[in-house]
């Protein structure tokens, strides 16, 4: 077991927590932490921008990493969501127990 990890930013807090809460509830992810206040400055189809937004990461089992992002891309509000996973090549035993627990 191995484990892996995403990154995305959302619109609210409400908006974040409901993304994560539909992960947990369909078994793709075993936790999310969810970061309030985070300032995106950006380039968005040419132009410069600057929002205020809610970070997430979400924790899951590496092979479910693929499931998870692209049943992230479906259900995240934003039209063009910005998400990114990766497998994590370090966690303790007891980490990739747990979530190995997911699979």
């Amino acid at each position: 077991m191995s484990a892996a990890l995403i990154w995305s930013p959302f619109e609210s807090e409400e908006a974040a927590a409901k993304a994560a809460s539909q992960l947990l509830d369909e078994g793709l992810i075993a936790c999310a932490n969810i970061f309030p206040g985070v300032r995106s400055l950006y380039v968005w189809q040419g132009e410069r921008g600057e929002a205020k937004e809610c970070g997430a990461l979400f924790k899951t089992e590496a092979g479910l990493l693929d499931r998870a992002v692209a049943r992230l891309a479906a259900i995240h509000p934003y039209e063009t969501p910005a998400i990114a996973g990766w497998r994590a090549d370090a966690v303790p035993p007891s980490t990739a127990a747990w979530l190995g627990e997911l699979v």
